[in-house]
């Protein structure tokens, strides 16, 4: 669990863990220079034994995270995001995956969503589960929430951890690496509470994109990407994020929204879905009117 800043979110996040129906684990928390009580927080949660309390000066979310993968001694290790928590029975019902599938090197849940009080939001969190070798389908979407992965430990020493290059997306490079040699699985539950609507994910979209962009081209021309997934599916990947990026820009930037929906026509892939966009983006910026929108809920590699 890399941390900063959550103390508020913090006890929720640790009680899910205690209270997990398998009680073989540890949880590391890495604390990244956070300037709120957050060591505080954590100091009681420290009569457990099994919980390890690190204080780490601003590392970043790829070094925080791969400082976390390298003090822990399990065979399987699971991220949670301080903001976040579990149902009690994930970590079983994952490890039981894993015994009956050896092969697997991945295996994740659904989710649902809460808002910034912890309560649970009445919104369709659909999309595809994909199980097997996902790599075309991760190219073309993230469809892995971050708190519901379990990862066996042989996968870091294969394939490597978190790559400090990125600040952004840094689960969406790791996944394309690893769905490259290993199959995921997923257990069809909603096992993760995943908070929404406190972070600045709008006003961060269009880096993301940009750096979204350079790790689907990097995995494209560098982890041979290409000898496994068909040019149309990569085109499909490419296009289908400058789509999102224009849908969830639609309600607060609507000229924006169009260059976007311009850019995916550079794929023939989804050109009849970026024209329809267009279409939309020209109504919305013509009447000046907010469109619904819902960055949290859009499914790119954002």
């Amino acid at each position: 669990m890399a941390a900063k800043n959550y103390a508020r979110f913090l006890p929720e996040a640790v009680d899910s863990v205690l209270a997990q129906t398998c009680a073989d684990w540890e949880l590391l928390i890495i604390d990244d220079g956070s300037s709120d009580d957050t060591p505080e927080v954590v100091r009681p949660y420290l009569a457990d034994r099994r919980v390890r309390y690190f204080r780490s000066d601003t590392l970043g979310q790829p070094r925080a995270k791969n400082l976390g993968i390298a003090l822990s001694r399990g065979r399987f290790v699971a991220f949670l995001d301080a903001d976040d928590a579990w149902e009690s029975t994930k970590l079983e019902k994952q490890l039981a995956v894993f015994a009956a599938k050896p092969e697997v090197g991945v295996v994740y849940s659904k989710r649902v969503l809460m808002d910034e009080r912890g309560r649970v939001l009445p919104v369709n969190v659909g999309g595809a589960f994909p199980r097997g070798f996902v790599l075309p389908h991760m190219f073309t979407q993230n469809f892995v929430c971050f708190s519901s992965v379990v990862v066996k430990r042989e996968v870091f020493a294969h394939v490597g951890r978190f790559d400090p290059l990125w600040d952004l997306s840094i689960d969406y490079d790791l996944w394309l690496r690893v769905a490259t040699f290993y199959p995921f699985d997923f257990v069809d539950e909603e096992l993760v509470r995943y908070r929404t609507g406190h972070g600045n994910l709008s006003k961060k979209l269009r880096d993301r994109v940009d750096t979204a962009m350079s790790i689907m081209h990097r995995a494209e021309s560098r982890y041979g990407v290409a000898d496994h997934v068909s040019a149309p599916v990569i085109a499909d990947g490419y296009a289908s994020t400058c789509q999102t990026l224009s849908y969830v820009m639609r309600p607060s930037d609507p000229v924006e929204s169009l260059r976007w929906s311009a850019r995916a026509l550079r794929w023939p892939a989804r050109r009849i879905v970026s024209l329809k966009g267009l279409v939309a983006g020209t109504l919305a910026a013509l009447r000046g009117a907010r469109v619904p929108g819902s960055p949290e809920n859009a499914t790119a590699n954002l």
